[in-house]
């Protein structure tokens, strides 16, 4: 069905207004919701859950920078949980490599067959603990998947879960 230009330029009804207004309350009603979960296991300043949570529904990604020991992973475990996800954590050091990230394909030697083995970016929630120790190469690998959606290994591209959530921290 084709629609023309008037049809798509045109003010929407009031119908579809309040449809999309009470989407939006629902959807609001569902972060509220999930801050509050994440708030009853992560005690302190609940402004990091908020951005949190706001990146999550944005679909965004979020960098923290803190000192060590206030709880920058466990409200990326909290959160994988809340949501019913799962969680992954990569720890940045100078030798991480970017397999490391997005996994490797080995040959399996009974089947013979090329089997494909995810990284940890195959979770819903991924904390990647001070990102700025990674090298510039495995940031870039990293930044595929955050803004695309998938990695690619051994000319294969394979498809991140979704929801996706990257929560990436550096100490200052």
């Amino acid at each position: 069905m084709e629609r023309t230009t008037d049809e798509l330029i045109s003010s929407p009804t009031p119908e579809q207004l309040v449809a999309t207004s009470d989407r939006q309350v629902s959807h609001t009603d569902a972060i509220t919701a999930l801050v509050q979960q994440v708030s009853t296991v992560v005690l302190g300043d609940p402004h990091p859950i908020r951005l949190a949570a706001a990146a999550f529904a944005s679909g965004g990604h979020v960098l923290f920078e803190d000192i060590p020991g206030v709880g920058k992973t466990l409200l990326a475990k909290s959160l994988a949980a809340s949501l019913g996800g799962t969680f992954g954590r990569i720890q940045g050091t100078p030798d991480l490599l970017p397999s490391d990230l997005t996994g490797v394909t080995y040959l399996d030697e009974d089947s013979r067959d090329w089997i494909f083995r995810p990284g940890p970016l195959f979770n819903n929630v991924v904390l990647v603990d001070e990102l700025n120790r990674a090298t510039p190469r495995t940031q870039s690998a990293l930044l595929e998947a955050m803004a695309e959606g998938h990695v690619t290994v051994d000319g294969t591209t394979h498809v991140l879960p979704d929801p996706f959530l990257v929560i990436a921290t550096q100490n200052p």
